[in-house]
């Protein structure tokens, strides 16, 4: 027997299983996961820059809107079947009808469309020649709120709530409610406005979130600054904070945590999601380049907040803007719009360890082709199959919409 040939074909076995166990069991390790994209956004007609979310129709057809382009270079609202072919639904002339769409759209039972463009709330109702009509269900004059950037939701009687990111009584966000009215109009309510309490916006200021209700009827969501604690860019770094309803129709407000920066996070600018023990979980882009968290409710009332992963920018993924989905087996996913290979962001799934420990997998790295930047949270559809966006870097690529089956 040759023995050196023997030894150097053995030690080149060897490592190759280390290289495997340092994948393995290194943070941000890579998972073999397949990554497809569904449409490539072309900027023009088609749009450009989606930012939003995505949802599905019950025929398992993709709606969501862009920032730009269109007919008018305004933005869209957008439909994707399975063979990848897009329709534009409508296309905003940056007029009364609204500009810009951040966030994503609902569906309400009859099919119809909602979301927030600009300085609206409008509603997109499917015609039966295939085309859709937009009406404008309110426009903010600035008191009532201003920048409604995030995705709205409905409660069981059909009342539709969102944020503005300013306007309101002190210019620095609300919370409203949407009434419909038996003659089709809606009526708007100012439920809180942020940076009531003083110094230095104890409440929070600037909600760019979305809100979510719990089955009592109360609301929770964030604030990208505001709060007690942490110094960001001369401000406090944000809050978690519920909305309850009181008898007599007002609603009152309580910070569930403010964020210190460098210790637990700041600036929140996505939504958060609830688990079936109640404990509620979200995102923050900074302090160092962001990271997953978790709120559990004390028997106090009071709540505590721990970082599930801190991204380094790295391999890892950096900046996650988006909200975090769950999964049948409790995996978190998400989106970073920064970091990974080329520094064009990642896919991310988190895993519980046995120690109460999560572990980091990266699912997909982006490299500009033509995915770049994801700011959308993911929806995973029936088999678990993963769907986002991303926004493109505004000169070769325009945002696209990808499919990952993890």
């Amino acid at each position: 027997m040759n023995y050196k040939k023997f030894l150097g074909a053995t030690s080149a076995a060897l490592l190759i299983v280390i290289a495997i166990a340092i994948l393995v069991l290194t943070p941000g390790a890579w998972a073999v996961s397949k990554y497809k994209t569904l449409y490539k956004f072309t900027g023009g007609k088609d749009g450009g820059a989606p930012h939003g979310d995505l949802i599905f129709d019950k025929a398992g057809n993709l709606y969501g809107t862009t920032f730009g382009g269109g007919a008018y270079g305004y933005g869209t609202v957008f439909k994707l079947n399975a063979t990848g072919t897009e329709t534009v639904l409508y296309s905003f002339t940056g007029g009364t009808d609204g500009r810009g769409p951040r966030a994503g759209l609902i569906f309400d039972q009859a099919g119809n469309l909602y979301g927030t463009a600009g300085s609206v709330v409008f509603k997109l109702a499917p015609n039966p020649d295939g085309s859709w009509s937009e009406s404008v269900l309110h426009s903010f004059s600035g008191t009532d709120g201003a920048g409604p950037y995030a995705s709205l939701i409905f409660d069981q009687a059909g009342n539709l709530y969102g944020t503005t990111g300013w306007g309101g009584a002190n210019g620095l966000g609300t919370v409203f409610e949407l009434t419909p009215n038996s003659d089709g109009s809606w009526t708007e309510s100012v439920l809180y406005s942020f940076c009531s309490l003083t110094p230095m916006c104890g409440d929070g200021e600037r909600p760019f979130a979305g809100l979510i209700l719990d089955q009592a009827g109360n609301l929770y969501g964030t604030t990208f600054a505001g709060g007690t604690r942490g110094h960001c860019s001369g401000r406090r770094c944000g809050v978690v904070f519920k909305l309850a309803s009181n008898p007599d129709g007002s609603w009152s407000e309580s910070v569930l945590h403010s964020f210190a920066d460098r210790t637990d996070g700041s600036k929140p600018q996505a939504g958060l999601i609830f688990d079936h023990a109640g404990n509620l979980y979200g995102t923050t882009p900074d302090y160092g380049w962001g990271d997953v968290f978790k709120l559990t409710p004390n028997a106090d009332g009071s709540w505590t907040l721990k970082a599930l992963y801190s991204f380094t920018s790295g391999k890892d993924g950096g900046a996650p803007y988006g909200v975090v989905a769950f999964d049948a087996s409790g995996r978190l996913y998400g989106t970073t719009a920064g970091g990974g290979d080329r520094g064009y962001g990642v896919v991310f799934k988190l895993t519980r360890n046995s120690n109460g420990g999560w572990k980091e997998t990266v699912l997909h790295s982006f490299m500009d082709r033509p995915g770049a930047y994801p700011q959308a949270g993911l929806i995973l559809d029936g088999a678990g199959n993963l769907y986002g966006t991303t926004q493109g870097d505004n000169s070769k690529t325009f945002g696209s919409v990808f499919e990952i089956t993890p």
